[in-house]
């Protein structure tokens, strides 16, 4: 239990200054709301009116939302496959090697199909 003590005080000490934080924004922080207070964000442009249903996005968005998760997610295994490089020998370089190149694939069949193209 010792060896855990340090990181169960970092993260009480880390959960404790995230409820201080709220509850001193809560009760010490403006209270004087507008209109354009309670408007959305959106980087300075002025917001759209959307639809009731929340209108509809385009099918480009999910494709690079997909696509990022495919490479995020290949980024995932090489760390550790990094890490024990040398323990896997050449075995772990072939398939990595393996691994890459199907994710390669991916890549150039979503480049030659414009889905990288922003229009």
């Amino acid at each position: 239990m010792n060896a855990y003590a340090p990181i169960l005080v970092l993260g009480a000490l880390g959960a404790g200054f995230a409820i201080f934080s709220v509850v001193m924004a809560t009760l010490i922080g403006p209270r004087r709301y507008n209109r354009a207070k309670l408007e959305a964000y959106e980087c300075g442009i002025e917001p759209t009116p959307t639809p009731a249903g929340g209108g509809r996005f385009p099918i480009k968005y999910y494709l690079t939302a997909m696509l990022f998760i495919v490479f995020d997610i290949e980024i995932v295994f090489l760390y550790p496959w990094a890490v024990s490089f040398d323990a896997l020998g050449i075995f772990g370089l072939v398939e990595m090697l393996l691994f890459v190149l199907t994710v390669f694939v991916a890549y150039a069949y979503v480049w030659r199909r414009g889905g990288l193209e922003w229009d």
